[in-house]
């Protein structure tokens, strides 16, 4: 016999061996066997019609009718005349909602002389998937399994397939919305969650989940309707009235949303994340006590909660128990080593204490801070701080508020030591008051172009890169200076002999200010010392409380600082008064980098500059230092600036 005759049949023999294999453990529901029998043949005969067709088959059978589709080609390509490729074949068609190529195929196989029944029941199962109002269950299981496994990718992809295919089908828009809020797509998300809320208005959870994608795009009214609506629908639905506490914190209505988690907690008392919430709003309203309790009750329900931990931490500091709130940040990083927060926020602990070494480094973290506004310095213009800047064009732009503007420009000199080209970018209005600081510095008020620069950093990462401790903080003052005509002129219109106390009460009013001001009435009794003269030099928020006092106080009039320079006219009559006394704010800072005289009144844990325990200031020698002895106790420090201004008074009497 002829050799290749002979493998060819042993071929043939081994092909039909392993078919029937494979069909035996199809048959006992083998299937991880059964295809390794049907792929060894076609590795060989990659046409075999049964062995493509079985395993399409097999493949059917385990919802992947798509990757059927080709198998049952092949096998037809071949052998066009079996009548259970065709069934097959079609029945995978229509599966796959491929409605066009299906009605194809049954002319096709109605040719090839298929059975008419078997063709028949074929076409009335294509009738009944194409007018069918929601999909396979397969599809639906698939896209479920998509979207809890995470994979958000393919969920998107068969979410939209099915939202085409079966538009008034709510849970493919529900599953949609939901997956492409996953993926970021919070503007698409919010069409398919309408149209789910939409399609099935007795749908809780779909109006709940609206209600979040409303208030990612801050159409806060939008979402505490859509939440009310999934309360009303559900009542008893946890997650909603802690939903709705979000909203409404963030209108603002902070009442209402303290009701709410208490309500969810109400229905679900292990609700970590409604604790933490509540946490969250307690710990805004300075109700410190009650916040460490919500977050410690967090941490109960789910130990494993960083963020929690690390509000938790921020809270203690506020309440001065700066060991603890360590331990709590630390605890948060052990649970998420990567939470920019914790770092953030264990830097003020240190910061306050006066480890400036540590606390600076750490504060740098605030740059990695999600929606922090400052550009963080990009790779090609980085400085270490050691580098060589002799003769570079060193970029220095601001950030955050006015105060650290004035605070820290102290450093731009520094820089020019150095050998530096320094260039400032601060708002506008600034340029005229910082100009003062000299050195030869350049102010712009937007970004050169990068052919212009050889290092950039931000202004408040510059004690760090200088590596600032307490012994090497740069306090000569003044550094800054008002303006020599302003001065005299302002001089000219104060004119009484009196003793001069320039006056600021409060911050501009937000989240950061929160504390820090104190009532303008609270002055009455410096007021009234003998030859006392209160001068305001406040303006914007705050100036309302002059016309309720009972007591004189020199306003300066429209004209003060009502040009497009920022404290021009502020530093001309600060130079002007015996003495400056203030809250934490930008006046604070003008004050002190003016050389004036200056005492700053200070909440019970204040901002981290001002760090704890002392009644000086290493950043400004000529400043003192009053603060709370009870949080929100303001009567102890003005009693106490009282009669420290008594003192003084008598001072200067015995001197002249």
């Amino acid at each position: 016999m002829n050799i290749k005759k002979t493998k060819d049949i042993d071929m043939e023999l081994n092909i039909d061996l392993l078919l029937q294999q494979g069909i035996s453990a199809h048959q006992a529901g083998k299937l991880q066997e059964a295809e390794r029998c049907y792929k060894n043949i076609l590795q060989t005969q990659s046409t075999h019609p049964h062995a493509n067709h079985n395993l399409g088959a097999l493949y059917v059978s385990i919802n992947k009718s798509e990757t059927a589709l080709n198998l049952f080609k092949t096998a037809l390509q071949v052998n066009p005349n079996i009548e259970l490729f065709w069934i097959s074949y079609i029945n995978a068609l229509i599966n796959e909602r491929l409605f066009t190529e299906a009605k194809q195929a049954l002319k096709k196989a109605k040719r090839k002389g298929a059975n008419k029944n078997k063709l028949n029941d074929l076409n009335q199962y294509l009738i009944s998937q194409v007018n069918r109002s929601s999909p396979p269950q397969s599809d639906i299981d698939r896209l479920t399994n998509y979207y809890q496994d995470g994979n958000y990718d393919d969920a998107e992809t068969l979410a939209k397939s099915i939202t085409e295919q079966f538009p008034k089908y709510p849970f493919g828009w529900k599953i949609l919305g939901a997956t492409l809020q996953k993926s970021g797509k919070i503007s698409e998300a919010l069409n398919a969650m309408q149209q789910s809320a939409a399609l099935n208005s007795e749908d809780a959870e779909a109006y709940n989940n609206l209600g979040v994608t409303l208030q990612e795009l801050s159409q806060f009214e939008e979402a505490e309707e859509s939440y009310r609506k999934a309360i009303e629908i559900q009542p008893n639905f946890a997650q909603a009235h802690d939903n709705l506490g979000n909203t409404l914190k963030d209108l603002g209505r902070l009442k209402e949303a303290e009701l709410s988690y208490k309500q969810a907690l109400v229905l679900k008392l292990d609700f970590a994340e409604s604790h933490y919430n509540l946490g969250i709003l307690l710990e805004e309203l300075s109700r410190f006590e009650e916040a460490e309790k919500s977050y410690r009750q967090a941490i109960f329900f789910k130990q494993n909660f960083a963020l929690a931990h690390n509000n938790l931490g921020n809270t203690l500091k506020d309440l001065g128990r700066l060991k603890e709130a360590e331990l709590s940040y630390k605890q948060a990083l052990v649970l998420q080593p990567d939470l920019v927060e914790a770092y953030y926020n264990i830097s003020f602990s240190y910061n306050l204490k006066g480890d400036l070494q540590e606390g600076l480094k750490l504060y740098e973290w605030r740059l990695k801070k999600k929606g922090f506004k400052t550009r963080t310095p990009r790779k090609n213009f980085i400085w270490d701080g050691s580098k060589s800047v002799l003769r570079k064009r060193f970029l220095v732009y601001e950030e955050q508020g006015l105060g650290d503007a004035i605070q820290f420009c102290r450093y731009l000199p520094l820089l020019k030591q150095k050998g530096a080209q320094v260039t400032f970018e601060v708002k506008q209005k600034m340029h005229a008051l910082l100009h003062t600081i000299g050195g030869d510095i350049v102010f712009v008020d937007s970004y050169p172009d990068d052919n212009k620069i050889d290092f950039e950093a931000p202004l408040m990462s510059l004690p760090f890169l200088f590596n600032t401790n307490l012994d090497t903080i740069p306090s000569r003052i003044p550094y800054l200076f008002p303006d020599h005509d302003k001065a005299a002129s302002w001089g000219n219109r104060l004119t009484k002999a009196t003793f001069k106390v320039g006056i600021c009460w409060q911050g501009s009013k937000n989240k950061i200010d929160f504390g820090r001001s104190f009532p303008l009435s609270l002055f009455k009794g410096i007021s009234q010392l003998p030859n006392v003269e209160l001068i305001s030099l406040h303006k914007g928020e705050g100036e309302k409380q002059i016309k309720d006092i009972n007591f004189e106080m020199t306003t300066l009039g429209d004209d003060f600082d009502a040009g497009e320079d920022a404290f021009i006219d502020t530093a001309a009559v600060m130079v002007n008064c015996d003495i400056i006394i203030t809250s934490d704010t930008a006046l604070a800072h003008l004050a002190g980098a003016l050389g004036c005289r200056t005492w700053v009144a200070l909440k019970k844990i204040p901002d981290w500059r001002w760090m704890l325990y002392r009644n000086d200031s290493p950043w400004y020698p000529n400043m003192t230092l009053y603060r709370q002895k009870e949080r929100g106790n303001w009567k102890y420090v003005f009693d106490t600036m009282e009669t420290d201004l008594q003192s003084l008074l008598k001072q200067e009497k015995s001197i002249k």
